[in-house]
């Protein structure tokens, strides 16, 4: 990076991140980062045991990038692992921003439920005219899809020209390209329905708390050991949303302003939404395929070499290190891939991740707002869009 450029880092979230963890999770109301220390800390505790299974089944198990194996679990066997990634400025351990990664959510006899919105057209002879209808339908998924969640940035580092929640947001497709075997064909992600400012949720007063008879915050929590209740008390028969408000029957399908460029950018990488939101808040869940998603394809493991100038460097991107202990380090940054095969990066980089060279590290090329400096931030853009040497037999495509 430039002299005067701050670096920042994504890293595995430790014990010590817990204070502003608790505290980053009040200013929205995600069910997987719940306003509670202990869940929280277990989550903490549960990421760090899942880096470390990251670590230990990358030494015994490599597969090529773009495999076709389905995700490579069993249906029956598959225990979730939970990835909760940090963003900090280098050498600060301050976290600023933090976003999840579940590897399996939910599976046979243990499906994730929504509603299925669909609609139904009435016709009256006697009148000669019809209506259409939009109605709910509980729908119960045990596909066990992999889980985007928990993506939250600190307020003063929002809109950072560094796209900072853009890069802890990504993390996580780069996370799966590396470690393709331990995530599932489709990846999920539920987004946020608009809420008020105390944390209400107008779809929830006026549909949800009709058959569950709980605050939204005391069903967002109660989620976190069971979600059996909304089986056994949601109607199985059509909701006719034609019945609720006109304001909140808009919300059904919508997302929040602070989640619109969440959605843009997941949108962007192929996410559809295809009619299926949150039974609580009306939010929609949108879906993509985990071999179709160009960063996960693009991928790819190479060792680091030596050190180098920023002037030498060509392209830019997401590269990171995972140590045997489950260490994981990710920063943005401008790179080189030499004739050997070996990614090249600056000296500030190679500081950055603890890593010398000889040691494996992970690498998506990709647009990053990297300073590359001595005139060379054209030509890190222009790379991202190429395609480099196969001289290690890994396909090595930027982002097109």
């Amino acid at each position: 990076m430039g002299k005067h450029t701050p670096m920042f880092v994504v890293r595995r979230a430790m014990m010590s991140d817990l204070p502003t963890l608790h505290k980053m999770s009040k200013m929205v109301h995600f069910i997987n980062l719940p306003p509670d220390q202990e869940i929280i800390a277990d989550k903490i505790r549960n990421s760090r045991k899942s880096f470390a299974r990251a670590a230990s089944d990358a030494k015994t198990v490599h597969k090529p990038k773009g495999h076709s194996s389905g995700g490579g679990m069993s249906e029956k066997t598959a225990m979730a692992d939970i990835f909760m990634f940090v963003l900090e400025e280098v050498n600060t351990e301050g976290c600023i921003g933090t976003s999840q990664l579940v590897s399996q959510m939910g599976g046979p006899g243990h499906p994730n439920v929504c509603f299925k919105l669909e609609t139904r057209d009435k016709y009256a002879n006697d009148l000669k005219f019809g209506t259409r209808h939009t109605v709910a339908r509980v729908h119960l998924d045990e596909s066990g899809p992999t889980e985007l969640g928990g993506l939250i940035m600190q307020p003063s580092f929002r809109g950072h020209k560094m796209k900072l929640g853009r890069f802890v947001a990504l993390i996580r497709f780069h996370f799966i390209g590396l470690h393709r075997k331990m995530f599932r064909p489709t990846i999920l992600a539920e987004l946020m329905a608009p809420i008020t400012s105390n944390g209400e949720s107008l779809v929830w007063d006026t549909l949800g708390r009709r058959f569950i008879p709980l605050s939204y915050d005391e069903a967002d929590r109660f989620c976190q050991y069971s979600r059996e209740f909304m089986t056994e008390l949601l109607p199985e028969g059509d909701i006719h949303l034609s019945l609720l408000p006109p304001a909140a029957r808009a919300q059904i399908g919508e997302v929040g302003p602070e989640t619109l460029p969440a959605r843009r950018m997941l949108e962007n990488l192929g996410f559809v939404y295809e009619g299926f939101v949150d039974p609580f808040d009306g939010g929609p869940y949108v879906t993509g395929k985990t071999d179709e998603i160009e960063m996960v394809k693009d991928t790819f493991h190479a060792v680091l070499g030596a050190s180098i100038e920023q002037s030498q460097t060509d392209q830019a991107g997401i590269v990171s290190v995972l140590s045997s202990d489950g260490d994981f380090r990710a920063v943005q940054t401008a790179f080189w891939v030499d004739r050997s095969g070996k990614l090249r990066l600056t000296s500030e980089a190679m500081i950055a991740l603890h890593a010398d060279a000889g040691v494996e590290a992970g690498c998506t090329p990709m647009r990053v707002p990297v300073d590359v400096g001595g005139g060379k931030k054209k030509a890190a853009k222009k790379a991202s869009k190429k395609k480099v040497s196969k001289k290690t037999g890994k396909k090595k495509v930027g982002k097109k």
